[in-house]
């Protein structure tokens, strides 16, 4: 484990709220990072950091939130664990569990401010210190909509027209942006490996280069064929479903891909259908791709749509051998519902990462 393991040098008393393993993950390396400047700190052996997992429902994401938990558990992190969506009162109980912690908590960190839950528990904390960790792509929009002062709404919804959920949750939601911009009684830091073009005025970004995953894991055992990367496009409706199976099965013959790491939203009708007709062996990770990747064994070249790892991935894999190279999503492959916006987000989640080899667009068979 890093040498910097266990929670003694975060202090003042750290609280953490994440929903999947990437933010999970992105904890540990804030952490991880954060470490080393506390415990030079006068009274650094404080609070530390308990981390709350707002469980979801989905078997392939609790099973890497438990991994990713005995992980943290292992740095020396106080992990707690919530059925955040187990019924209707689930979250009810939730924050009523949690309300005492929120209201001693001096700095909250969170993996997803456009999360209904995390933007209700912002209402409730008087921390003087909010932390952003990346939960993916989703921090590009999110400093972006903060530096232009719009409402928080995720990249694939935006340009609909708001629900009678979104309106009914609009106070909550208006109440946690005011909450998530600095003032003379808040600071708002974002820790992220995304490119951040505009930075919101007050906001401290720190780039995380995934120090920690590098210093557990690895390096890895480099294959000579190549891996390909799963998205959760169709499912988010943003991409076609037939044309992301032709697409797949295109990039693979190619270049001659093997295996195939599946996102964990994606259905399991579609990964059957995918493995018929591509002949691609389905991998579904235990735990997020950074560490996969950095155990191994790994191909030397891994292919992927527009998404995180494309940014996260290099980092993750520095001082390795391994090609990331990503491929551009056709326009002709958006379904009907995407958002207008996304065939502009997607090309600028391709355009601004580092260290990737672009493929154009593959023209299905």
């Amino acid at each position: 484990m890093s040498p910097h393991a266990g929670t003694a040098g975060l202090t003042p008393h750290t609280l953490a709220f994440v929903e999947s393993p990437v933010q999970l993950l992105n904890v540990l390396e804030w952490a991880h990072l954060r470490a080393p400047r506390a415990e030079e700190a006068p009274g650094g052996s404080g609070g530390g950091l308990t981390l709350v997992v707002l469980s979801p429902t989905d078997p392939m994401t609790r099973g890497q939130l438990r991994r990713m938990a005995d992980l943290a558990r292992d740095e020396g992190h106080t992990v707690r664990w919530e059925e955040a969506r187990g019924g209707p009162a689930a979250p009810f109980q939730t924050i009523g569990g949690l309300t005492r912690l929120l209201r001693k908590a001096d700095r909250i960190v969170m993996g997803d401010p456009f999360s209904r839950y995390v933007q209700l528990l912002l209402t409730i904390t008087k921390a003087r210190e909010l932390v952003v960790v990346d939960d993916g792509t989703a921090t590009m929009e999110f400093v972006a909509q903060l530096a232009s002062g719009e409402r928080l709404v995720r990249w694939h919804r935006k340009g609909g027209r708001p629900g009678p959920r979104d309106l009914i949750f609009a106070p909550v939601s208006s109440a946690a942006r005011r909450r998530l911009t600095p003032s003379a009684r808040r600071t708002v830091e974002v820790f992220s490996s995304m490119p951040i073009e505009t930075t919101p005025e007050g906001v401290t970004i720190t780039p995380n280069a995934f120090a920690w995953t590098r210093a557990t894991f690895g390096p890895p055992r480099i294959t000579k064929g190549a891996d390909m990367v799963g998205t959760s496009l169709v499912e988010t409706g943003v991409v076609d479903n037939d044309r992301y199976l032709e697409a797949v099965a295109t990039l693979a013959k190619t270049h001659g891909a093997t295996r195939y790491f599946a996102h964990r939203r994606e259905s399991t009708e579609k990964l059957h259908r995918l493995a018929v007709e591509t002949g691609l062996e389905i991998v579904r990770p235990d735990l997020p791709l950074e560490l996969i990747a950095r155990r191994g064994p790994i191909g030397r070249t891994i292919l992927s749509f527009p998404s995180t790892v494309v940014h996260t991935l290099p980092l993750a894999l520095v001082g390795t051998e391994v090609r990331v190279a990503v491929c551009d999503i056709d326009p002709a492959w958006l379904t009907e519902n995407a958002s207008p916006r996304a065939q502009g987000f997607l090309s600028g989640v391709t355009g601004t990462a580092r260290d990737v080899h672009r493929l154009s667009a593959v023209t299905a068979a």
